[in-house]
């Protein structure tokens, strides 16, 4: 996913994008156990997933990699994450305003009907440098497994 920083220590990767949506998995680790007793995954690491996906899903929308910032997340844990399963994190960007970004999205094991957490996002746009979606693309399906 990452070549370096947290999603890259935590072992976050790429699983499928569309149009405005985006999906990543976080394999199981028990380095990122929060309870060795139960082997239940500890809270940021899921934290540090739907940031991701939300962010990323937003880039998909626009068509621009670009600067942002996470002005307001809000995680909502319905359940414990399975001790030993991949999670994944899908995330969409269901909004766009000039200067704002509006995403939703869920983390789970097997469907997002049946959520471990959900999400909700804004986000605003910071100006800067914007590379090209398909040059952030290539780079992102090139930490595929």
């Amino acid at each position: 996913m990452s070549k370096n920083g947290h999603n890259k220590l935590i072992g976050t990767r790429y699983h499928g994008h569309g149009d405005g949506w985006c999906e990543l998995a976080l394999p199981y680790d028990e380095k990122l156990v929060t309870d060795t007793q139960s082997g239940i995954l500890a809270s940021g690491p899921i934290f540090t997933l739907m940031d991701m996906a939300t962010s990323l899903s937003i880039w998909l929308k626009t068509g621009t990699f670009q600067p942002q910032a996470t002005l307001d997340l809000r995680i909502d844990y319905l359940k414990a994450a399975t001790p030993g399963r991949e999670i994944f994190g899908g995330a969409v960007c269901y909004k766009l305003g000039h200067e704002l970004a509006f995403v939703r999205g869920c983390g789970y094991h097997d469907t997002p009907d049946d959520p471990i957490a959900t999400s909700s996002a804004i986000f605003m746009f910071t100006g800067g440098p914007v590379i090209a979606l398909d040059a952030a693309l290539s780079a992102l399906q090139e930490n595929r497994p």
